[in-house]
C-alpha cells in the first residue's frame, strides 16, 4: 500500500512538471523564461490587416505582448533595426491591428514577443512576409432608394483607399447600362427615374494602390409606381397662377385707392353749406349786369351839381 501511495505522489510530480514546462522555458543555469507566442498568422480583408497569435496562459497573471515589423527597405539594408507598431506595443490581448504600419506594397516582416513584469520571452516571427496585395476584397454593401423621382445610392465608407464602380439601367429589354466611379459614405444621386420604370444598381469596390478590384454584389432594383404627381403639380400650378392673376391686381387697385385717399382726400361739404341752384342764377345775373355797366370818372363839381340836383326835388 506504501508504495503504490508513493508510485501515485510520483506520477502526480511528473504531471505537475510536465504542465509546467508547457508553461515555462528552463534554461541550463534554473532560470524561468517566459515562452514566446506561438502560431502567428495575419487576415486580411479590404486593406485592414490583423495579426493574431496563440497567447501565453500564465494563471492569475497579464500577460504583455510588444508587436514590431520591418518594410522592404530595412529588412534589405538595416536587418538589425525593427519598428514598433503604432498600437500594438503593448498590448493585452493576442491580436494587433496593423493596418496603420502597412503603408506600401511590399513585404513585410513581423514579430512578437510576450513579457511578464521584468521578463520577456523570445521574438516569434511571422512565418512568411505580408504583402498588402493579398488581402481579400469583398463585393461592398450598398443601400439603393428613391427620393422621389431620383435614384439614390449610398456605398459603405471603407478608407480612403477605396474607389466603388457604380453600374445602374433600366431593367428592360436591349437597356443600355450606365458607370459612375465614385466614394463611400455619402448618398448619390444616379438619375432621374421614369414613373412606372424599375431601374437596378450594382457596384464593385476598387483600390488603386494594390490593382485589385473585388467581385460586384448582387444587384438591387427600385421601381417607381405610375403615380399622378405630375397632374397634381400642373394643377397646383395652375391654381397659383389664376390667384396671382387675380390678387395682383387686387392689390395694385387697392394701394392705388389707399394712397389717393391719403394723399388727396375729397371734401364733401354739408348740406347747410350749400348754395342753393336759385341763389347761383341770381349771383349769376348781377353779375352780367354788372359787367354791362359803364364805368364814369367825375370830377368834384360835377358830383356836387349832381348831388344838388338830386336834392332840389326833394325839397
Amino acid at each position: 500500500m506504501l508504495s503504490q501511495r508513493q508510485n501515485e505522489n510520483k506520477e502526480s510530480k511528473h504531471l505537475a512538471l510536465a504542465q509546467s514546462a508547457s508553461l515555462f522555458t528552463f534554461i541550463p543555469d534554473g532560470v524561468v523564461v517566459l515562452p514566446a507566442p506561438q502560431n502567428l498568422s495575419i487576415q486580411s480583408a479590404n486593406m485592414k490587416h490583423l495579426l493574431t497569435w496563440s497567447p501565453v496562459i500564465m494563471p492569475g497573471e497579464t500577460v504583455f505582448y510588444s508587436v514590431e515589423y520591418q518594410g522592404e527597405y530595412e529588412s534589405l539594408y538595416t536587418s538589425h533595426i525593427w519598428i514598433p507598431s503604432s498600437w500594438c506595443s503593448p498590448t493585452k490581448g493576442p491580436e494587433c491591428d496593423v493596418t496603420d504600419d502597412i503603408t506600401a506594397t511590399v513585404p513585410y516582416n513581423l514579430r512578437v514577443r510576450a513579457t511578464l513584469g521584468s521578463q520577456t520571452s523570445a521574438w516569434s516571427t511571422l512565418e512568411h512576409p505580408f504583402n498588402r496585395n493579398s488581402t481579400v476584397l469583398t463585393p461592398p454593401r450598398m443601400e439603393v432608394t428613391k427620393d422621389g423621382l431620383h435614384l439614390v445610392i449610398e456605398l459603405e465608407d471603407l478608407g480612403p483607399h477605396f474607389e466603388f464602380l457604380v453600374v445602374y439601367w433600366r431593367e428592360e429589354p436591349g437597356a443600355k447600362e450606365h458607370v459612375k466611379v465614385m466614394t463611400g459614405g455619402l448618398p448619390v444621386h444616379l438619375e432621374t427615374m421614369e414613373p412606372g420604370a424599375m431601374y437596378c444598381v450594382k457596384a464593385e469596390a476598387l483600390v488603386k494602390a494594390i490593382g485589385k478590384h473585388s467581385a460586384f454584389n448582387q444587384a438591387e432594383c427600385v421601381e417607381v409606381q405610375g403615380e399622378s404627381l405630375p397632374l397634381v403639380l400642373a394643377l397646383f400650378a395652375f391654381v397659383g397662377f389664376m390667384l396671382i392673376l387675380v390678387v395682383v391686381p387686387f392689390s395694385f387697385w387697392k394701394m392705388g385707392q389707399l394712397l389717393r385717399y391719403s394723399c388727396c382726400p375729397t371734401v364733401v361739404l354739408p348740406d347747410t353749406l350749400k348754395i342753393p341752384s336759385s341763389s347761383q342764377k341770381l349771383i349769376a345775373c348781377r353779375k352780367e349786369e354788372m359787367d354791362a355797366c359803364d364805368v364814369a370818372v367825375l370830377s368834384s363839381e360835377q358830383f356836387f351839381q349832381a348831388w344838388i340836383s338830386q336834392k332840389s326835388p326833394v325839397e
